[in-house]
């Protein structure tokens, strides 16, 4: 059913369970799981501007995304992408890539004393050319 998962990762402590989820589902349809980090690039910057300390740490990241991968006996592509925004990068990603799944990690976070999902995911879930499932640690 989901044969091409995209899993954005951003080093929260969501992102583990939602690379394991992502593993467990490609494997029973025989599928691929993409995953990605994005670096912001300031507007002031081009985009292809390289920021190693974003990279580097965005690398990390994926090092260890690659691992969780591993204990599930599975071999994740990984991927940093550089973009202004990170709710485009996403979706366009999706597009690219021909995407059948955005599976992403959701941390607990409040906003002046309210549940809030911040930004990115809504814009995800707005403009993803494909179903999306968010798993809130």
């Amino acid at each position: 059913m989901f044969k091409k998962i995209l899993v954005p990762v951003n080093g929260g402590n969501a992102d583990a369970e939602a690379i394991r989820l992502a593993c467990r589902l490609a494997k029973k349809d025989k599928g691929q799981v993409l995953v990605v980090s994005v670096v912001t690039i300031k507007r002031a910057l081009p985009l292809d501007a390289e920021i190693d300390s974003e990279i580097k740490k965005a690398e990390v990241i994926l090092n260890n995304v690659e691992n969780i991968a591993g204990e599930e006996d599975y071999e994740a592509e990984t991927d940093v992408l550089q973009a202004r925004d990170v709710g485009p990068a996403i979706v366009d990603e999706a597009v690219e890539w021909g995407a059948s799944l955005i599976l992403m990690g959701v941390a607990y976070k409040q906003r002046f004393g309210q549940f809030s999902l911040g930004s990115v995911i809504p814009y995800i879930l707005k403009n993803s050319p494909c179903p999306v499932i968010l798993y809130q640690q």
